[in-house]
């Protein structure tokens, strides 16, 4: 729940700031000359592009928590298996164990969205948050393609 707060805080105040962004931008091509209407539509693309983006993975954490959502109703949701350090740090050898038999069970069904879920937390978890993206990607790809579950 703190993560979900802190990211609409962030968003929020991207939002403010690609406004504020749009207003400067706008007050520039207001003037009038070559320069500050160059400039100006400059300072606009900035927030055109930052909005999207943020929609992007607005998107993108919407789809993922429903696939979360429908898997914890199905009971198929990773269990933490990981061991931790003293510190809390996770182990290296068990996310590295974890990891492979998430791998090894996507290698038997890829064409099952779970496994590409459950391969994306073992990612995250091992630290690789590049390959988890792309992991849940494929998941949410498959979940609209409607491919139908592989025998568990």
């Amino acid at each position: 729940m703190r993560a979900k707060i802190m990211y609409f805080v962030m968003a929020g105040l991207l939002v403010v700031y690609f406004a504020l962004a749009a207003g400067r931008g706008v007050a520039l091509i207001g003037i009038g000359t070559p320069l500050t209407v160059t400039f100006g539509i400059s300072v606009l693309v900035l927030p055109v592009i930052g909005a999207w983006f943020l929609w992007k993975n607005t998107r993108f954490v919407q789809l993922a928590n429903r696939l979360a959502v429908e898997l914890d109703a199905e009971g198929g949701l990773p269990v933490d298996e990981l061991t931790r350090t003293a510190g809390g740090r996770v182990d290296r050898a068990s996310a590295d164990a974890v990891f492979a038999a998430r791998r090894a069970e996507t290698e038997d069904t890829p064409g099952d969205w779970r496994c590409w879920f459950r391969l994306a937390v073992a990612y995250r978890d091992a630290g690789d948050t590049p390959r988890a993206r792309e992991a849940m990607r494929r998941a949410i790809a498959l979940h609209a393609s409607g491919r139908a579950p592989a025998a568990h």
